[in-house]
């Protein structure tokens, strides 16, 4: 008797230290009552279900086929955040052809091996997924048999009988997509309010995965609705779609710095120079800054390689939440930044990068210590160059002139903004702490030329 009490203690002992319980209130309660439902859903879909030998036949193939592509796709891995595949090519048959009980089980069996062959992930996590896809496509089932249903005195020929079904099954995928993209992205940003989901969402490549995916899937349902033993046949498209999919989200982090998700310096500077090339073109404003974090080998030193790695990537949300959609963020070097702002002037960019310093002054960083942590704050020292409208300069004197602007924020005491505008020469302005002096040491309107007065600086 004991000995269960005491397994008893510590399985209670160990729910309470779920990740989940960790989420807001609101957002616990909104996961717990997606899967309350959705296991209603199937309580109530098998209660009213006849089981047919053609039923199980059908959903026993299809998902045969999910287990195939899963595991002839396993070696690609699963990426992180919004999660991506094509697997909805084999769910959406089992929607429109079987009762809805099959579409609320059939992502159950999928999630689960996803969980056991790809990527171990929270439970709860993959338990809410299931639930939110087990709902969509029940939801979408549901509509196609009443709306079919209804639609079963329609009269006319072969002709219009195939224009309705394809627009009944349009309607199936909107309510499925509809319903599951809403759920999905109350979560994700219910757990980070700070994620930019819309691109991962709405993005073009996300939506031409999807339109793929539900053009496959409509395919492989008429040509099921036939003959069942030709889905088989799909399994070497849907392969090449998942691995396609795979190869656009390679390319994209070909173009991210990996420990920050800005972007990375050759990908940046390919797209600034072309900015910088387009405001000239254009005659309009723009501004370029470097950012350097003040004094980041004590900070390693001091507290590990690890809380420094915490630090730039603090840093980097930072930048991602203050930047427009826009502008352009990447990560130049161990603790040094880049951003590039179109269409801005050169006082609109000072007080950008002045907003910037200051969100990253107030950060409070905890670094693990001896006594449970301890709250760490970093400063950094920006240096901005501005382009104004009508100036035709280079993206290497830009960088160049930024770069000076930058060395003498950190002479000048750090943890302030120095700014150069190309119209005014080396004069600068200067944040908290600066001078407000030229580079060359005159007072504010020295027109010294930009290429002979800058030279590539060491900032330490």
């Amino acid at each position: 008797m004991m000995r269960w009490i005491r397994r008893l203690l510590r399985r209670t002992t160990a729910v309470r230290h779920w990740p989940l319980w960790t989420l807001p209130r609101w957002l616990v309660a909104f996961i717990l009552a997606v899967i309350t439902v959705d296991l209603a859903a199937i309580g109530i879909a098998a209660s009213v279900t006849t089981v047919r030998a053609h039923d199980l036949a059908l959903f026993g193939l299809l998902l045969a086929c999910t287990a195939a592509s899963i595991e002839l796709t396993r070696k690609a891995g699963e990426q992180g955040g919004v999660i991506k595949d094509v697997q909805g090519v084999w769910e959406l048959p089992v929607a429109i052809l079987l009762p809805p009980l099959y579409a609320l089980i059939a992502p159950i069996v999928r999630i689960t091996l996803v969980q056991l062959r790809v990527r171990r992930a929270p439970v709860y996590r993959r338990v809410f997924s299931c639930a939110s896809i087990g709902l969509s496509y029940g939801a979408a089932s549901l509509t196609f048999h009443r709306l079919s249903g209804m639609m079963t005195s329609t009269t006319g020929g072969t002709l219009r009988h195939s224009l309705v079904w394809t627009l009944l099954v349009a309607v199936t995928v909107l309510v499925r997509t509809v319903l599951n993209k809403a759920m999905i992205m109350t979560a994700v940003k219910g757990t980070n309010p700070a994620a930019k989901i819309l691109k991962d969402i709405f993005g073009r490549e996300s939506l031409y995965n999807d339109a793929a995916e539900s053009c496959i899937s409509v395919l492989v349902t008429y040509g099921v609705a036939g003959n069942i033993f030709l889905a088989p046949v799909a399994l070497p498209v849907v392969t090449l779609l998942q691995r396609s999919l795979r190869h656009a989200q390679l390319v994209t982090d070909s173009r991210a710095d990996s420990k920050t998700g800005l972007l990375n310096a050759a990908t940046w500077e390919r797209e600034s120079t072309a900015e910088v090339a387009r405001a000239v073109r254009t005659k309009t404003p723009l501004a370029l800054a470097l950012l350097d974090i003040d004094k980041f080998k004590a900070v390693n030193d001091t507290y590990g390689h690890l809380v420094g790695d915490q630090v730039i990537k603090e840093i980097a949300r930072t930048l991602t939440g203050l930047l427009r959609d826009y502008d352009l963020a990447g990560r130049f070097g161990g603790e040094e930044f880049s951003l590039l702002l179109p269409q801005t002037r050169a006082v609109d960019a000072f007080r950008i990068a002045e907003r910037v310093r200051a969100n990253i002054a107030a950060l409070s960083i905890i670094a693990p210590g001896a006594t449970g942590g301890e709250r760490l704050q970093v400063t950094v020292s920006i240096g901005v160059a501005a382009l104004d409208s009508g100036s035709k300069r280079e993206y290497s004197e830009l960088m160049a002139a930024a770069d000076a602007a930058l060395y003498r924020a950190k002479a000048g005491g750090r943890d302030q903004v120095q700014m150069i505008s190309t119209t005014r020469g080396l004069s600068a302005i200067s944040g908290p702490g600066g001078s407000g002096r030229s580079a060359s040491g005159g007072a504010g309107d020295s027109h010294t030329d930009l290429p002979s007065a800058f030279r590539r600086v060491q900032n330490s």
